[in-house]
């Protein structure tokens, strides 16, 4: 059996808000997996259905670049060991010229891009780079992961204060005039700031995977018998339960963070016709200093 340790039994409390033991308890069941113990937990009704973000005791900064026509982009973490170093000047430049990197030369992978000569300075390589500046600081530094995206539509960002939470999202437009309204790019950006504030995993109910619609209509079931409902009712328990799930995990069905009586889909299709254009989400990247879990492909 896996060692239980205090530690794992934290993140799992940090990730879900269930008590101590109940983390305990759910962990020793499912022999240390975290993820497993989760569902476990989930099961028990102790868990909150949406997934909080996971806390980390890794530092860095999320660094983020678009391009001067809006239609390329890039979000990539640098971690290094302490919120010092994070914040100093040097630390800041390096995350913005890598940044530009990746959006001028789309490497395949973070290691393509470690390897590949360093932009700002061709003395470097961008691995060598980073030896420089461990040996400078004291402090060991990694590129864990990037995503670039080239746009169907007009990208644009929400930056959290601190550079630890980072959003990119791509929205379309019918007519090309329309994404330079300032409407377009309020909306642009308080959609960028729902999808830090609220976490989604995929832009529409059309994208859920199977695996993941398995897995939470198997929770819910589990939770509605534990509750003590009828066999004959359990499945339509289940599938009103499966449409607030889908609030929870689907962007435009989401209640929009600035007014909660309307959907994310609601407040598009009002802005699209206030603007006298047809307005959508094409795609969106989120990255938080730390992930372990969920994190996005390192390029398109």
């Amino acid at each position: 059996m896996a060692e239980i340790t205090a530690q794992l039994v934290k993140q799992l409390r940090e990730k879900t808000a269930a008590g101590m033991m109940e983390c305990k308890t759910a962990l020793v069941e499912a022999n240390g997996d975290l993820a497993e113990a989760e569902v476990v937990l989930r099961k028990r009704g102790m868990a909150s259905a949406a997934k909080k973000a996971t806390r980390s005791t890794k530092q860095g900064l999320i660094g983020v670049t678009i391009s001067d026509d809006s239609k390329a982009g890039a979000l990539i973490e640098v971690n290094c060991e302490s919120d010092f170093v994070a914040r100093t000047e040097d630390f800041q430049q390096m995350v913005v010229n890598l940044g530009k990197q990746v959006v001028a030369e789309s490497p395949e992978s973070a290691e393509v891009l470690k390897a590949s000569v360093y932009a700002a300075d061709p003395t470097f390589t961008v691995e060598a780079l980073l030896k420089a500046q461990i040996a400078k600081v004291g402090e060991n530094m990694n590129i864990p992961r990037f995503a670039r995206r080239a746009a169907s539509g007009i990208l644009g960002s929400y930056v959290h204060p601190g550079s630890q939470l980072a959003v990119l999202v791509d929205l379309t437009s019918g007519k090309p005039e329309t994404a330079k309204t300032d409407a377009f790019k309020e909306l642009l950006h308080d959609i960028a700031m729902q999808v830090a504030a609220a976490d989604p995993r995929f832009v529409r109910r059309e994208e859920v995977t199977q695996a993941f619609l398995d897995q939470e209509r198997d929770i819910q079931r589990t939770r509605a018998l534990a509750e003590g409902k009828p066999e004959k009712i359990v499945d339509k328990v289940v599938e009103g339960r499966m449409s607030k799930y889908y609030e929870e995990v689907c962007l435009l069905d989401q209640p929009f963070i600035k007014d909660n009586a309307v959907s994310i889909s609601q407040h598009l299709a009002a802005k699209g016709k206030e603007l006298g254009d047809t307005l959508d989400v094409a795609a969106f990247i989120r990255f938080k200093v730390g992930e372990t879990i969920g994190a996005q492909p390192a390029a398109e």
